[in-house]
């Protein structure tokens, strides 16, 4: 028990790693840009550069191949992004729709729309939001997934690696430091208000629809092997969604479900998160007939 929970930790003491590593280069790199770009931001990209890099000693270390790590041949693996594109679409889909019919989401009717700025939004979102999947996805389905179940259960896998990847989300500071007080220690002031984000009760609503999101991607990776193009097409497929929705979309905050969505970015709340766990109950369903039926038909 205690080695599991010790192994449950692993993640957490290697992003306090990355984290604190990303401060002191923060230092340095927010004096090379003579404080045009805020030190918070540049300590939050060096902090996912060096996660991303940690990927490689840490497939070293427990000895992990592609392969496990849930790459597919690069035939079978652009397969998987456009059905995992397509996945991400039936599933997050009905949720702009009943926010738009709920009268949440109201076309933003000040923006000059046309067939050319439309295709260049959706291009450039889709590019980002590819970008963003590349990064996350071999990071919590990928080395975080692997190494957690060479010691425990899949479900225990699933809600660790869900739990971490809601929480990044919310690993972030707003303050700035102005270059004439910037010191060594600047970036550790604010890191610590980006962890005091996690006890702030107003983030529950956003934190638990990004954890069933990561149960969602977590569950699609344990059916698969070498299911990591999956994870990366529906990711891909459901930012470039929040993406476009928030360009074609203002939110309005009078209205009187506002309550289905959080303040996060206005999509992810309890409508989020209860499609998702009503779509993981109906796969669950489906499942159990299918495997009664296999068994019927073997005896």
């Amino acid at each position: 028990m205690i080695r599991n929970l010790f192994y449950s930790l692993v993640p957490f003491f290697v992003l306090l790693a990355a984290s604190t590593l990303a401060c002191f280069l923060g230092y340095f790199i927010f004096q090379g840009l003579d404080g045009q770009y805020p030190l918070a931001k540049i300590i939050t990209k060096s902090t996912q550069v060096l996660l991303v890099l940690s990927i490689f000693p840490a497939m070293a270390y427990l000895k992990i191949s592609h392969p496990e790590l849930g790459f597919a041949t690069k035939k079978i693996f652009l397969k998987q992004i456009i059905l995992g594109f397509g996945i991400g679409f039936m599933t997050l889909m009905p949720v702009f729709i009943v926010q738009y019919a709920l009268g949440i989401n109201i076309i933003d009717v000040t923006q000059q729309w046309n067939l050319e700025v439309i295709a260049t939004k959706m291009l450039i979102s889709l590019c980002l939001a590819l970008l963003i999947s590349l990064v996350e996805e071999p990071i919590f389905r990928g080395i975080l997934f692997v190494g957690l179940k060479k010691q425990l259960p899949t479900i225990a896998v699933i809600l660790l690696s869900s739990i971490y990847y809601a929480a990044l989300h919310f690993l972030n500071s707003k303050a700035e430091v102005p270059i004439q007080q910037l010191n060594i220690l600047s970036g550790f002031s604010l890191l610590g208000e980006a962890f005091s984000n996690l006890i702030k009760p107003q983030i529950l609503s956003a934190f638990a629809a990004l954890m069933m999101v990561g149960v969602f991607l977590g569950t699609l990776r344990s059916q698969v092997k070498e299911s990591l193009g999956l994870c990366i097409g529906c990711h891909t497929c459901w930012v470039w969604q929040i993406k476009m929705s928030k360009s074609l979309f203002n939110t309005d905050f009078s209205s009187d479900y506002i309550y289905l969505v959080s303040s996060y970015d206005g999509v992810v709340g309890p409508l989020v998160a209860g499609w998702l766990g009503l779509a993981l109950i109906g796969y669950y369903c489906y499942k159990q007939i299918s495997n009664r039926k296999s068994v019927i038909l073997n005896e």
